[in-house]
Order: C-alpha cells, then structure tokens, then sequence
C-alpha cells in the first residue's frame, strides 16, 4: 500500500526520519482505511503565524491551531468532480504546526513524534470525512485515531 505523499517542511526543523515515521504511519492508516493505492495526499509542517493565517483565511479563526486539514473530495458549489480511469484519487491537505506540535507533546508528557503521528493521522481522517462535530461522530473519530496508533507502535 503506497500512498503518495507529498512533504513540505517550511519550517526546515524536522529529520529525515521524522518524515519516513509520518510516512510509514499514514500509510499504515491508509491501508487500515482501504485507501486506493496511489491515492495522494499533501502534508506542509508551517509555523504558528502561518498557520494562524490560513485559520483567519479559511476558517475566520484568528488564532494558531495544531493541525488544519482542507479535503480535497469535498466539492464546493459549481465545482465538477474529475475522475477517470487513470487519476489519482487526491485526498488533500494537511497542515501541521511544528511548535503547537512541540508545546503539546510537552503538555501531555509524550514525544513529539507521537504527537506529529496524532496530528497526521487526526488530520488524515478528516481528509477521509471523519468529524468530530458531535459526540457520536468525535467518539468514532478518536477511537479510531487511537486504535491506528496504538497498533502501528506509536501509543503514549
């Protein structure tokens, strides 16, 4: 199962190995989720300004957030699906705040690894249409980011 995932680390800050972990867990999520092979995903680890800017933009939230995702399959209105035989299925965006990321594994006393592989896969999941808008949605939704944590090995 291959995923193409497509880094951008404006931040310059993480390793090589960071983004191989990332990797190897989104692709183990996507397995878990029987995610088309090839399907593409974008992940932009941003600082907490920039971030802050694309929440006021598309969010109208002015403040920093961890994890923003923009699913592509989410058609606005007037907007055509383009699918064919030969395309990719092109899941999204997802943007991640390297030092929200760092404060929170601080706050909850765990890795910043384990906190990017949360963000990521929290981030992963509403790129697949997973919400957390009520209680019965959040539950499945959270459940279902701990089960793919703790099975790939990144528990806390």
């Amino acid at each position: 199962m291959n995923l193409m995932i497509d880094f951008l680390d404006e931040t310059n800050e993480l390793t090589e190995e960071q983004l191989q972990e990332i990797e190897r867990l989104l692709n183990f999520a996507a397995k878990k989720e029987n995610i088309e092979e090839e399907s593409e995903v974008s992940v932009t680890f941003v600082s907490n300004e920039r971030i802050q800017e694309i929440n006021r933009e598309y969010r109208d939230k002015d403040n920093a957030t961890d994890v923003i995702s923009f699913a592509m399959e989410e058609l606005g209105e007037g907007e055509v699906e383009l699918v064919g035989p030969d395309m990719p299925r092109v899941l999204g965006d997802i943007i991640i705040s390297v030092p929200k990321t760092k404060e929170q594994a601080e706050e909850y006393g765990h890795s910043f690894i384990r906190e990017l592989g949360f963000l990521s896969v929290h981030g992963f999941l509403h790129l697949l249409g997973y919400d957390h808008m009520n209680e019965a949605d959040e539950v499945q939704m959270f459940t279902l980011q701990k089960e793919i944590l703790n099975e790939y090995g990144l528990s806390r």
